[in-house]
């Protein structure tokens, strides 16, 4: 497996930190420098996933880079494609598109942005519109046009067109859970980002076969395809502080297991009365009051915990077979121990 990281702090850790310039191009140093294959930035805690890429590249030259993952339909098919297509550049083609649509409360209600129509078919609709125009940036004296229900792209005057790039066009991840979305990844994306709630039981027993049969009604091998897992992973320097950890952690799961979208592998694992009380709670804005409803067990169906030697087996032992990325949300306190870094890199690979 390829251990990526992520460049921020996820805000559902004890001590959340958006770092300033300085900081996140020192992070992206350390973080090549430890042996990390690539770093992940969300587009989560209110900030946008792009712009800490643009910084970190100046100061590495081998991590790759992905977005983890940007929401499409807040920006337009054009203003995504050019924000990747310079990304590639500036990187040196190191950069992967993460997609996601997240769900039509949050698009309408947190981005201000209108719901045209259901998630997967636009989507669809989106990626294919992005491929055109990367193909009309790569060869601007024969632009490729899309034209569908939901998106238009057929104007590109010289002058607004970016043209080639020594690299090639932006791979897209596309973040799935439900049937639609696994069935668009193999048919459309490189690669698939399972949401963090999905366990490997259900990328294994439900997502998997749903993504092979995408790939086969295009005509294409599902195996090129890439797995990136993002783990909620509780860890620390001794018990006390794990189980510190997990309680945060049990919130951001509460938030999780709180949208119905996402009850599928809740169902699965015999949770989804919690779900649904969760789901209550959310209506409410009753967020601090989800984590009681999170046992212990449920937690360990969807999280790892440990020390910090004990993570990366347990790791490994979970996802092995199933992933090819593993992405660690890691506190900055073990991110700052090469040694600890160095060991849990060496259990992964």
């Amino acid at each position: 497996m390829r251990v990526e990281v992520g460049l921020l702090t996820h805000p559902f850790h004890e001590n959340p930190v958006w770092p300033g310039l300085d900081e996140i191009a020192r992070t992206a140093r350390d973080v090549e420098e430890a042996g990390f294959d690539g770093i992940l930035v969300p587009e989560a805690g209110g900030h946008d996933p792009f712009l800490p890429i643009l910084i970190a590249a100046q100061t590495t030259s081998r991590v790759t880079f992905r977005t983890g993952v940007a929401v499409a339909f807040p920006r337009s098919p054009l203003v995504m494609a050019q924000t990747a297509w310079d990304l590639q550049r500036f990187t040196g083609g190191r950069f992967r598109l993460g997609l996601g649509t997240q769900v039509k409360t949050h698009n309408e209600k947190r981005f201000a942005a209108p719901w045209a129509g259901p998630p997967g078919p636009r989507l669809r609709e989106y990626v294919a519109c992005m491929r055109a125009m990367f193909a009309t940036f790569r060869e601007p004296s024969a632009p490729k046009y899309f034209e569908g229900k939901y998106y238009q792209f057929t104007f590109m005057p010289e002058m607004f067109n970016p043209g080639p790039i020594e690299h090639g066009d932006v791979a897209i991840d596309l973040a799935a859970v439900n049937p639609y979305m696994c069935r668009l990844a193999g048919e459309l994306a490189d690669g698939v980002f399972p949401h963090p709630i999905c366990t490997p039981r259900f990328i294994r027993e439900i997502m998997q076969p749903l993504v092979v049969r995408g790939a086969r009604k295009a005509g294409r091998d599902a195996g090129t395809l890439e797995v990136i897992v993002s783990p909620m992973v509780a860890t620390g320097r001794d018990r006390e502080e794990v189980e510190r950890k997990r309680r945060y952690l049990k919130q951001r799961l509460g938030f999780y297991a709180s949208t119905r979208r996402y009850h599928g592998p809740v169902e699965m694992h015999g949770w989804i009365d919690e779900g649904m009380k969760l789901f209550e709670l959310s209506k409410q804005g009753r967020w601090h009051d989800m984590v009681p409803v999170v046992s212990d067990a449920m937690f360990d169906d969807f999280a790892v915990s440990g020390v910090y030697d004990e993570v990366g087996p347990k790791l490994r032992e979970r996802w092995e077979g199933v992933a090819d990325v593993i992405h660690l949300d890691l506190p900055p306190e073990l991110r700052a121990d090469r040694k600890l870094v160095r060991s849990l890199i060496e259990a992964l690979h």
